[in-house]
């Protein structure tokens, strides 16, 4: 089965979502805002009941009325393809019809070190285990450090990816300062010439502020050991989680901001319009969306695909 195919099969339970709610798609957004208003009350709940947020459902709301001429689904389409554009320059490009390329490229770090942050449970170790293979199949020389001293089977769970994919793994005492980790891993990086190292850290309450401090403190001793380091910090999100995850994401870029955003399971949720208000609200990027456990299951995100794969519609070929 294809990424693709994958992709449209992980979404399938968000797609049944708009689609109960809304089995209007094919309609003529002229004859729907005109004759059917009921019709737009029902689009309202089923975009709010994915998840994707009542501010940008208001906006897609907005961009669907003013889109004459096209059918209901196009429409909506185009206005969640929008939303889900961080970049404004892109965004402001396909507002006049200029479509930027959809194809999938390589997620390229602007620099050496990615820590890799997020709540217990969200799936952190594994995730970083296929970014290293995703990037190793790429051509890139890859290091882990096990900053999770904190769960006691943390660190074995990454050394044993490390042996699996051929990867140096930095460990630390079970229970150790997860800063000292970083600080040696990040100092063999820099000294071996590494292209990525990704640091695992342990997995926390968003809302403790002592665990929140230590992401800092570990940020401040990758620094300190490889200048300008880390330039990456990517969340791991469970797509299940909806708001809650939303929520997590704000408190993690109020203490560390982020630069990008991976999010998990969304084939096991109807909630996958969480990406909307994650793009929208924090104006941080999705850097890769993962719809299952094997490592090609997980790979870069790009809005156009994903929108074409939430309503089932083939990407045309360039």
């Amino acid at each position: 089965m294809s990424w693709l195919e994958r992709l449209r099969d992980g979404l399938s339970k968000t797609r049944k979502q708009i689609n109960d709610t809304a089995g209007f798609l094919g309609q003529d957004v002229r004859d729907v805002v005109t004759n059917r208003l009921e019709t737009i009350e029902d689009l309202e709940y089923a975009l709010i009941a994915a998840d994707v947020g009542r501010a940008a459902t208001e906006e897609i709301l907005d961009d669907v009325r003013r889109a004459e001429g096209k059918n209901l689904q196009d429409a909506l389409m185009a206005a969640l393809t929008l939303q889900l554009e961080p970049n404004a320059r892109r965004a402001e490009f396909r507002k006049l019809g200029f479509a930027p390329d959809a194809r999938r490229t390589t997620v390229d770090p602007s620099g050496h070190v990615i820590m890799v942050i997020g709540v217990n449970g969200v799936g952190k170790t594994t995730t970083i285990a296929k970014l290293g293979q995703y990037y190793m199949t790429r051509g890139k020389s890859v290091m882990f450090a096990a900053g999770d001293t904190f769960r006691a089977a943390a660190g074995a769970q990454l050394g044993e990816w490390g042996t699996r994919l051929g990867v140096p793994v930095v460990q630390g005492q079970d229970g150790g300062d997860p800063a000292a980790v970083a600080f040696d891993a990040a100092t063999a990086r820099a000294s071996r010439g590494t292209d990525l190292l990704f640091v695992d850290t342990a997995g926390r309450l968003h809302t403790k502020h002592n665990l929140m401090e230590e992401l800092k403190k570990v940020r401040r001793v990758i620094d300190k050991a490889d200048p300008g380091e880390p330039t990456e910090v990517w969340l791991v999100l469970d797509a299940v989680t909806g708001q809650n995850g939303l929520q997590q994401a704000k408190k993690f870029h109020e203490s560390t901001p982020l630069t990008g955003v991976v999010v998990t399971k969304l084939d096991g949720t109807s909630k996958g319009g969480i990406l909307v208000p994650i793009v929208r609200e924090l104006g941080v990027p999705i850097k890769f969306i993962g719809v299952g456990e094997q490592a090609g299951d997980l790979q870069p995100f790009d809005s156009q695909e994903f929108v074409r794969a939430l309503f089932d519609v083939d990407i045309p070929k360039s």
